[in-house]
């Protein structure tokens, strides 16, 4: 398997000028998926598996959207305006793809394809790793954890069963986003070479200290082994 955490990072390249946002607002969420990276490096230590991180703030440039997306470079996140986003030329644009999206993309094909090159024929599953925020637009998310999928129910049905059968979490399925919407790395390096994929999506909150982050991935590990025990998952299939 590999792991992939998208927005691993707050960073700002230094010729953008923190895109002119200031360290409080660079610290929330609209930044980064706060814990995630923690979180991913654990399960990488633990699942024995490579990691890939997103290395710059998702308001550099989203590796989780499209390129030319209007999310792609928001202007504006969760109402905060984003001075460094504002009014972008092409080249500015194709700048910041050529030099923080595509780089981090071909890194996880580099990972997907020495993972399967040495896999004795198996094809390896690709399981990301995102967290989100408690509350939206005044909305507070119940859920402890989601399961993001498309299509493919392979690592996502499983998952669920699992993740649900305790009755203490609350578990979201294509909750609090949905992977049919909101998917790139997933359907780009996943779904579109036939290997079983999921995003996990962990509630922030639970994520806030060091003690969090290895509770919850400890939580997580304990099922992604049980799952990934499954031989009958390494193997292209197109939904």
């Amino acid at each position: 398997m590999v792991l992939v955490c998208d927005h691993a990072s707050n960073a700002v390249p230094a010729r953008l000028n923190e895109l002119g946002l200031n360290k409080h607002e660079l610290g929330q969420h609209i930044a980064w998926d706060i814990g995630a990276a923690q979180v991913t490096r654990l399960l990488a230590t633990r699942l024995d598996a490579p990691a890939v991180l997103g290395g710059y703030s998702r308001l550099v440039i989203d590796c989780n959207r499209p390129p030319g997306h209007p999310t792609s470079i928001a202007e504006v996140s969760d109402g905060i305006f984003i001075p460094g986003n504002r009014d972008l030329n092409d080249l500015q644009a194709e700048m910041r793809l050529n030099e923080v999206f595509w780089p981090y993309h071909h890194a996880i094909t580099q990972a997907l394809a020495h993972r399967w090159r040495h896999g004795h024929g198996r094809a390896p599953a690709l399981i990301a790793v995102h967290s989100f925020t408690p509350v939206m637009n005044g909305f507070r998310r119940p859920w402890h954890l989601g399961v993001l999928w498309n299509r493919d129910p392979r690592l996502a049905k499983p998952l669920l069963t699992r993740f649900g059968a305790n009755a203490e979490w609350c578990v979201g399925d294509n909750q609090p986003y949905s992977g049919r919407e909101v998917g790139f790395t997933m359907d780009t390096h996943g779904g579109a070479a036939g290997l079983p994929h999921v995003e996990v999506e962990i509630r922030q909150d639970l994520l806030a200290d060091d003690r969090g982050c290895a509770d919850w991935a400890n939580r997580i590990g304990d099922v992604l082994e049980a799952v990934l025990r499954d031989r009958l998952l390494y193997e292209v299939r197109h939904y």
